[in-house]
């Protein structure tokens, strides 16, 4: 199993000079698992993107090491995380197979054959639907094709913007599988404002809302 480490020192974040996020530490290991929580507009989705490398923080710093090794922020990172949100896109013009087989090809991931994409297209109950344009797929089967393109590498590392968000009961439940997986795993961060989620983080960071000066 691979050991990670990753942590969070001292994380702000400004936009046109308004704090949006403010001096947020954490250090996590295998096995653990951290919720964001705060109101809506408090900066948990920002905060989640700058865990990912998708936002830089205006100060701090975001630490990974695989096996002992330290990795470089943010690009050497991608290949250790798994994102899902319902603000992430995929391409409506391919089909469900198409976007995945994609996103394998992106990350130069020979470990996620054909196999592995069927498997998880059938576990999130997308098989039928493989060869079917994204444009054609509703919101909670995007959402659910979304967590197989995060998936297709076994992350260790996985990060999730309102896990359960745009799904039905039986995605939830797989959802919900996947995160006690990831518990058993790796390390799995959660930003939401759903209780139900808190019983899969063994531990909570409050992200609040800035006021103004």
């Amino acid at each position: 199993m691979t050991t990670i480490h990753f942590s969070a020192q001292g994380i702000s974040k400004e936009f046109n000079r308004k704090l949006i996020v403010e001096n947020i530490s954490f250090a996590l290991g295998n096995g653990d698992s951290l919720a964001l929580v705060g109101k809506n507009g408090a900066g948990k989705s920002t905060l989640a993107k700058i865990l990912c490398g998708l936002l830089s923080p205006s100060r701090g710093s975001v630490g990974l090491t695989i096996d002992g090794t330290p990795v470089e922020y943010p690009g050497r990172m991608y290949p250790h995380i798994g994102f899902v949100a319902p603000y992430i896109n995929l391409y409506d013009e391919f089909t469900g197979i198409e976007n995945l087989s994609l996103c394998a090809r992106i990350r130069n991931h020979s470990a996620a054959p054909g196999d592995r994409i069927e498997d998880l297209l059938r576990r999130f109950s997308l098989f039928d639907k493989r060869n079917d344009e994204l444009r054609t797929y509703s919101s909670g089967m995007k959402q659910r094709l979304k967590y197989c393109a995060a998936l297709l590498h076994e992350p260790p590392l996985l990060v999730l913007d309102e896990p359960c968000a745009n799904l039905d009961e039986e995605g939830i439940a797989v959802v919900r599988a996947v995160m006690r997986e990831q518990q058993g795993t790796g390390i799995l961060i959660i930003a939401t404002n759903d209780k139900d989620d808190l019983d899969y983080a063994g531990s909570i960071v409050t992200v609040e809302r800035m006021k103004r000066p």
